[in-house]
């Protein structure tokens, strides 16, 4: 059974309301739908994570911690990095990847319930 929607009368002020609202908060809501978009894969939120613990990590870190290979793990950084969620910083030989401060508004909030849920496990 198909639902319609039928309306007697259109709040155009509530409306128009709405559409300067959307448009105003628009390059947030991009934003965070990016990060979502880019932690929503289980392999970049753990990578995420551990840089919010240990602040820098390099490549062959990351690909000892979570036991993939270097060329997988660089794929994943890179997507991150292209999305703005990670920043890296070469030192000799070693490149090493860190949160962007910029989007911590954004992503620490889905890193935070990872250890409020890791609380409650631990308590429970």
């Amino acid at each position: 059974m198909t639902k319609s929607c039928i309306r007697v009368f259109a709040d155009v002020a509530q409306i128009k309301q709405c559409k300067t609202e959307i448009d105003r908060v628009a390059p947030t809501i991009a934003s965070i739908a990016r990060a979502l978009s880019l932690s929503g894969n289980e392999v970049r939120l753990k990578i995420l994570y551990l840089l919010s613990k240990e602040s820098q990590l390099c490549p062959c870190d990351l690909s000892d911690i979570l036991g993939m290979t270097v060329p997988a793990i660089s794929q994943h950084l890179k997507k991150l990095r292209e999305g703005g969620l990670v920043v890296s910083e070469k030192v000799g030989q070693t490149v090493f990847y860190s949160l962007h401060k910029e989007n911590l508004n954004v992503i620490n909030p889905i890193l935070d319930s990872l250890v409020i849920t890791e609380q409650k496990s631990t308590v429970s």
